[in-house]
């Protein structure tokens, strides 16, 4: 499976170190750095770092699991959870959930081993995992705010919420976090904005959309997993509230980790929509409850549709029988690197920058080995473009050469309109041929090339 454009994009991260990043915190930029100074800058490295964290995911599970459950019903968990697409997608593509998934459950192991165990030291490592998780994605802040709703629901361990060793925890949870947090305050909290404003702008509602968020979990998880947290959701509400909600310990320690994180985002799917990682955490602790109560004929029936669905997915990677209309593939990119590289060849002294997203300039940043620019270079907010230090001024008065990818090969109507939008910043445009990739003798990729003339930077970039 060829490179992603979130591979690069967290690689690009890595290749200009920083306390932290606009999108996301550093611990995916950091692991990445150190695989590819140590291994080379190849894609096939970046695939291994992420197969060998999620390797370590998978066995921070078992362990947990086992603490929960008997060896046999823990294997089960285990299977239930290598069988998910969640696994598959965790080990093949980049993003800031790979390492949080391992510090999430490291996390818990030691927050267990803290709170029934009674290991007092065990709280600082509960402070140092917590701190990690968060250092990995935002969404590791249910990770202290669902051990305060475990030690507010259950009598018995209520007694940590005003012990030292829960200070103690949130000190090196503090400490551990800081690099992010002063990151922020560096930069007038770009980061934290824009996962929280900035995501809130425009909610709108779309009942539907639950429907969707529902398929998408379907086709990460399985239907059968995920039908089966349903069910025994539904059975242990009616069966704990004839009970008065008196929940053992241990249940509800699962419960605290798995149902916030899921049932939040399923709440808010009609207004806004969810991301098909976004519930990935809670499934840790999820996938161990339901494991106690799953009989091993749903686990076949899982590991069924699993290779079905793997299966398909080999044919998709290996002979593209669907096109993907959209830059979050992996075909096509390493075809786009050499094109483009015969293109610099042709103009040396030219620069060369695109404006998607992200997508484009992150994938030509890795295979060119130099600089590309991205939407900021036209006065728009490029994300962690905008905060590497680029001086456009030193561009002032050179051509360059802006590479913009069709979507879809067949239909390029509203990326050559695009090319209106470079106008004010360049003195003449002239088209170059398109470079198109090819895989078993189709047409896969198209991406427009032009040659842009006498370059005047925005007279304000636009992060600021």
């Amino acid at each position: 499976m060829g490179l992603m454009p979130q591979d690069a994009y967290y690689f690009f991260y890595g290749q200009h170190l920083a306390l932290s990043y606009f999108d996301h915190p550093p611990m995916l930029a950091y692991t990445l750095r150190i695989f590819t100074d140590v291994l080379g800058r190849h894609a096939w490295v970046i695939k291994l770092a992420d197969t060998l964290v999620t390797i370590g995911t998978l066995l921070v599970f078992y362990r947990l699991a086992t603490l929960f459950l008997s060896r046999r019903r823990a294997w089960h968990a285990g299977l239930l959870l290598y069988s998910t697409l969640m696994i598959t997608l965790l080990s093949l593509v980049s993003t800031p959930d790979v390492p949080l998934m391992l510090w999430w459950g490291v996390s818990l192991l030691a927050l267990y081993k803290a709170v029934f165990e009674g290991r007092r030291m065990a709280w600082i490592g509960v402070g140092i995992a917590m701190g990690l998780a968060f250092d990995s994605k935002y969404t590791g802040i249910f990770l202290p705010a669902g051990t305060i709703l475990f030690l507010l629901l259950c009598a018995p361990y209520r007694r940590y919420l005003w012990s030292p060793w829960l200070l103690l925890a949130i000190a090196f949870f503090l400490l551990t976090i800081s690099p992010v947090v002063i990151w922020n305050v560096d930069n007038q909290f770009a980061s934290f904005r824009f996962q929280s404003s900035g995501r809130v702008g425009g909610l709108e509602l779309h009942p539907m959309d639950f429907f969707g968020v529902i398929g998408h979990q379907a086709f990460i998880l399985g239907p059968v997993l995920l039908g089966a947290l349903v069910y025994y959701l539904y059975k242990a509400f009616g069966h704990y509230r004839r009970k008065a909600w008196r929940v053992p310990a241990r249940q509800l320690f699962l419960f605290c980790f798995f149902l916030p994180l899921f049932l939040i985002f399923m709440l808010i799917s009609p207004i806004y929509w969810v991301k098909l990682n976004w519930m990935m955490p809670a499934y840790i602790t999820g996938i161990i409850w339901v494991s106690a109560w799953m009989g091993i004929r749903y686990i076949r029936w899982q590991w069924v549709v699993s290779l079905v669905v793997h299966l398909a997915m080999a044919v998709e990677i290996l002979f593209y029988p669907v096109p993907i209309h959209s830059d979050d593939t992996m075909i096509g990119w390493e075809g786009l690197g050499k094109g483009v590289q015969a293109v610099r060849n042709e103009y040396p002294d030219d620069f060369i920058f695109s404006a998607d997203d992200y997508k484009t300039s992150a994938m030509l940043n890795f295979y060119l080995h130099e600089m590309v620019y991205s939407r900021n270079v036209i006065g728009e907010n490029a994300l962690q473009f905008d905060y590497i230090g680029t001086n456009l001024r030193r561009l002032e008065g050179r051509n360059a050469i802006f590479i913009n990818s069709l979507t879809d090969v067949d239909d390029d109507k509203d990326e050559q309109a695009f090319v209106k939008d470079l106008r004010p910043y360049f003195a003449g445009i002239e088209p170059l041929p398109p470079i198109i990739v090819k895989l078993h003798g189709r047409v896969v990729r198209k991406f427009l090339v032009f040659r842009c003339f006498d370059y005047q930077p925005p007279t304000q970039p636009a992060a600021e």
